[in-house]
């Protein structure tokens, strides 16, 4: 497939415009920094060793073309002092000869630079598998490919470093994958130019060693460590125990795993950022070190406190042993990887709140998790995220954030401004009192499968940072918590890595749209402008978690007095009667009933669908379009439901048991139908999820663990009484074929049963005994073993088109 002439100078034009632009500015490195850059760089491979690694992407990617490419390392001099990559033309005239050479500062900036040209040269597009994957059919047969002007063009990065991860992306997106879906991550993080990648995989295998050498037994050690689904929590804290214990032979592989992660992230150029200690201790420490200042955080979101999992043990960093067990992990871990970074994540206080406000006491803290790094590598540096300060501001005022960000030496500590997109904290902190930080796009809670996006906040927000005045920015990060949703947000931010100014935005969606399904059709075109404007422009500062009801039902009794009838509350706020001149927020109101997050209208992603479903005849067999119509079809359907729940509300409140049973089957046959649809897509199956957790196991017993840990995860989240559900239920809520039609539609249809029975026999709704059925249920399908699909069937395209018939004509 080749793009035509207009297309391909569209391309040409507005790349060379973008190039102008990434090379405009470049950001000053303080001495501290470009001495950590210079020392990092001692860490990586030869030339020869990181070129090969990029045609090892290549080959990967585009085997067809393994010969057309000609990759080279060259110095930073050569880019200006900066990382950058170079695109030009080869000089020989030999057919079989390489086409197109890309030099770069490592082997991530070269393959960063093969990315920038197969995009905007070739028309082609790599998003994660789960988005649809790679569009290449735009890419020309090898021999013809497109040539860049005679000069070249170089594309410098603005700041040093691209970020990746969240500290709990581990649990909500990667615990399953086994080393086959780990290469082709990294792969993608080499195409998309993160060079600074968390690697928190296979941990637990050095704590057991390092606390083996502090007397306590791999018994011992069973209730410290979380279940494989919920060890991020565990790392941080939050939580023990809970979904474990551990097998040795997770302990074991995961560490295996760990080591095939780094070594190819290495050998890329990247610098992989490790874990350290940060005080979360088992319990048999304090029986075995009686007198070491060992204290109980807080309970983190149990229902009841039980110690089972609740309050972690935490050994104060200004006891002597804290600096010795964070010395002796740092050690252990050298020991098992090499020498291979001196970059360290470490959140002590991550929704945990320290003791005491007293800036000198947490001065001292901070200095003693630096001492424990330092003292195993003298070139440590800690990056610590920058949640704490936006999820506990009433805590963390001007001197409690200046006494814990500098008592480390100025260039010892990297702060993430994790949710930058929405809450900067560089904006109310003088750039974190002078704090080299990086800004992060937070965007995704739980893994939620929403979509959703702040477009021109990505576009302009990483720019007008570093343009500010004193500005201490030093890169960018995509810090979700879940991944493989929304490609179009993350090509984006991404991108930002690798400009300097402001460009056009909507020009930029355009190209995407022709990237994405590699041509250029009129109505997808326009269906993106509308998305621009709507679904992808959340300018209301709420944290997106998808709160719609199909997903998180709300857990209220309707018939209580004191609460504002959810009919009157729509209305007055334009729901049902999409007033054109408002837009607004089911948050604005005192009532309990849950608020679903809705801050655009509906009416805007139905015409966006419309015009999806107008190019269907052209775009069906390519998978990008089918992955982003059936998303599209999903999200108008479940706002849609939030709708029609509400009606069902307003008739049960109002004692019309006809209208109530009618809006309770429309939303149940909602929840049907959007199974139905997200059957017919490989990219949406529970089955795909659970069985990636059983096939890590080695026996019956770890099968069903991993299963139980992987469905409970999706669904009640942590522990629950036989009245209460888990404070977490719903949090990692996901669309997926299984889950609505076996999970959410059972709990749905237990409630308007009740409701039903509550009106016909003009009795009060038994809420309580609703939660029992419901909460019984969900713990029978927790530990439930039936299989679920793994592979689509049916016809995406005719369904979404007979569900806009059915429910938006």
């Amino acid at each position: 497939m080749k793009f035509n002439k207009k297309f391909n100078l569209l391309f040409a034009t507005t790349f060379l415009h973008l190039v102008l632009l990434c090379c405009s500015h470049s950001v000053q490195e303080s001495e501290p920094i470009h001495s950590i850059l210079n020392r990092l760089n001692s860490h990586k491979p030869s030339p020869t060793d990181q070129e090969s690694a990029a045609r090892g992407v290549l080959q990967r990617l585009l085997p067809t073309h393994s010969s057309s490419f000609a990759f080279t390392i060259i110095p930073k001099d050569a880019c200006g002092g900066n990382s950058c990559f170079q695109i030009s033309n080869c000089k020989s005239s030999n057919r079989d000869s390489a086409e197109i050479m890309i030099k770069g500062t490592t082997a991530v900036d070269i393959t960063s630079g093969l990315h920038w040209y197969l995009k905007y040269w070739c028309g082609a597009h790599v998003s994660w598998d789960k988005t649809g994957g790679v569009q290449l059919g735009s890419v020309p047969s090898p021999g013809s490919l497109p040539l860049v002007k005679d000069e070249g063009v170089m594309v410098q990065r603005p700041v040093p470093w691209n970020y990746y991860q969240n500290v709990v992306t581990s649990s909500y997106s990667y615990v399953w994958w086994d080393w086959e879906r780990w290469e082709k991550e990294i792969d993608w993080m080499a195409l998309q130019g993160v060079n600074l990648p968390l690697a928190f995989t296979g941990q637990e295998a050095i704590w057991q060693k390092v606390f083996t050498d502090f007397n306590i037994t791999k018994h011992q050690l069973n209730d410290f460590f979380g279940g494989p689904a919920f060890l991020a929590w565990a790392r941080m804290g939050n939580l023990h125990g809970w979904g474990g214990p551990l097998t040795q032979n997770w302990l074991d592989k995961q560490l295996m795993l760990q080591k095939k992660i780094l070594y190819r992230m290495l050998e890329l150029g990247m610098t992989p950022v490790l874990p350290s200690f940060s005080g979360n201790v088992p319990a048999a420490l304090k029986a075995i070190f009686p007198s070491a200042n060992i204290s109980r955080l807080g309970d983190w979101n149990t229902v009841n406190g039980d110690l089972r999992w609740c309050c972690t043990y935490l050994l104060d960093p200004s006891d002597p042993l804290f600096v010795k067990i964070g010395e002796a992990f740092m050690i252990q871990q050298i020991k098992e990887y090499g020498d291979v970074t001196d970059i360290y994540s470490c959140d002590t206080f991550n929704e945990n709140t320290p003791p005491t406000d007293d800036p000198t006491y947490i001065s001292t803290l901070g200095s003693a998790v630096y001492k424990a790094m330092s003292k195993a590598d003298k070139d440590a540096v800690w990056l610590m995220q920058g949640w704490l300060f936006y999820s506990d501001s009433s805590f963390w005022k001007p001197p409690q954030m200046k006494a814990l960000l500098h008592s480390v030496p100025f260039g010892k500590m990297i702060v993430l401004d994790l949710f930058a997109d929405v809450k900067p904290v560089w904006k109310s902190s003088s750039q974190f009192y002078h704090t080299p930080y990086i800004w992060c796009m937070l965007h995704n809670f739980g893994g939620n499968i929403e979509m959703y996006g702040i477009l021109d906040a990505v576009a302009s927000g990483p720019i007008d940072a570093r343009l500010s005045k004193n500005s201490t920015m030093i890169g960018v990060g995509m810090c979700m918590e879940g991944i493989e949703h929304n490609p179009v947000v993350y090509e984006l931010m991404s991108e930002m890595a690798f400009r300097s100014g402001r460009f056009d935005l909507e020009e930029w969606l355009t190209i995407y749209s022709r990237r994405r399904y590699g041509k250029s059709v009129k109505q997808v075109e326009s269906a993106w402008k509308i998305l621009h404007r709507s679904i992808y422009n959340c300018t209301d500062g709420i944290a997106d978690h998808n709160t719609d009801y199909i997903v998180k039902f709300p857990d209220w009794d309707p018939s209580v007095n004191n609460q504002h009838d959810a009919r009157e509350f729509v209305n007055r706020h334009g729901l049902l009667g999409m007033q054109p001149n408002r837009r607004f927020l089911l948050h604005e109101t005192s009532s309990s009933l849950p608020q679903p997050h809705l801050w655009y209208y509906n009416q805007d992603s139905i015409s966006a669908l419309k015009l999806f479903l107008d190019a269907g005849d052209e775009l069906a067999e390519i998978p990008t379009y089918r992955y982003d119509l059936v998303d599209l079809t999903r999200q108008s359907l479940s706002k849609l439901a939030n709708e029609v729940y509400l009606n069902a509300i307003h008739a049960f409140r109002h004692k019309d048991a006809q209208a109530l049973s009618i809006h309770s089957l429309k939303f149940l046959q909602l929840i049907k139908d959007i199974d139905k649809l997200l059957a017919m897509d490989d990219n949406f199956l529970l089955g795909t999820w659970l069985e990636s957790a059983k096939g890590l196991s080695l026996n019956a017993d770890e099968r069903k663990q991993y299963e139980w840990n992987a469905r409970t995860q999706v669904t009640m989240w942590y522990d629950n009484t036989e009245y209460e559900q888990s404070q977490l239920h719903d949090y990692a809520n996901k669309f997926w074929s299984g889950l609505l039609e076996k999970y959410y539609l059972p709990r749905a249809s237990m409630y308007f049963m009740r409701l039903l029975r509550s009106l016909k026999e003009n009795e009060g709704f038994e809420l309580l005994e609703w939660r029992k059925e419901w909460i019984a249920y969900s713990n029978q399908w927790q530990a439930g073993v039936e299989a679920y699909p793994v592979k689509a069937q049916g016809d995406a395209l005719a369904i979404a088109r007979k569900l806009y018939q059915k429910y938006f004509t």
